[in-house]
């Protein structure tokens, strides 16, 4: 059996090759596997999950999309793999009826779970990066649950403007940051790491997909980085037979 990692697909109207390609990794690759676990940043944004109703009548595209996933991660559920969903920067109003819609189960950003025999803490990764200060005041706010709640609220056309309002923000204030203030701190990962008393690390976030070899309360340790996907190139996690989870990369045609 097969258990399957990926995250920041960032999937929008605007990259219909990068939708259809998952569409087709799910039928090809991930049909019949043990679990399949999303770290977050699955869409470029989410703005609710009364956005399902919008679908046929949304002119932005994105509710049509949404749907269509969907249904998709339905069917996989349904044949009996286990789907698992963490919230990213990009989609943390994920609530519980997009879960329920597609058989999955929301899980809590961190969260320790057991692969190939071993304690394995899997997050986003956004709360590792915390010399992005701006970034962090901004986290602590979105997961505040009295702030999506006042954000529920609004009108859809209002949360679709909103939306779009923070990743022009989101955009222009990474293209003034340094390089190395978007990635993770050292000291947050050992820290999140021995918090846990695991010895491997799973997370995205940050584009920068790597095996990175480490050292946590004395003991060989490693923190295996996601990558983003982009039309033509996907990255995956996968546990086979419960061996050692391997990163790759692939086509995405």
């Amino acid at each position: 059996m097969t258990t399957l990692l990926i995250s920041d697909l960032h999937l929008h109207p605007g990259a219909p090759e990068i939708t259809d390609g998952f569409l087709r990794w799910l039928e090809e690759r991930a049909r019949g596997c043990e679990a399949l676990y999303i770290l977050g940043d699955f869409f470029e944004a989410w703005i609710g999950d009364d956005l399902l109703d919008l679908a046929g009548v949304d002119p932005t595209g994105n509710a049509d999309l949404a749907a269509r996933v969907a249904r998709a991660l339905k069917r996989l559920s349904d044949d009996g793999s286990a789907l698992y969903l963490m919230h990213g920067n990009r989609d943390f109003l994920l609530g519980e009826r997009f879960a329920a819609e597609t058989g999955a189960t929301l899980l809590p950003d961190p969260s320790v779970i057991t692969l190939g025999g071993r304690r394995v803490l899997l997050m986003h990764g956004d709360s590792l990066c915390t010399r992005d200060t701006d970034y962090q005041a901004f986290r602590a706010q979105a997961r505040d649950p009295q702030w999506q709640a006042g954000i529920l609220a609004m009108p859809i056309a209002e949360r679709i403007a909103l939306a779009r309002q923070l990743r022009e923000q989101s955009g222009e204030a990474s293209s003034n940051k340094a390089e190395d203030i978007m990635d993770v701190t050292a000291e947050e990962v050992e820290k999140a790491m021995a918090d846990h008393g695991v010895t491997t690390l799973i997370h995205g976030h940050t584009h920068r997909p790597a095996v990175h070899e480490l050292e946590v309360a004395g003991e060989p340790a490693r923190r295996m980085v996601l990558g983003d996907w982009r039309p033509g190139q996907g990255w995956e996690i996968a546990v086979e037979d419960g061996g050692e989870p391997r990163l790759r990369e692939f086509p995405l045609r």
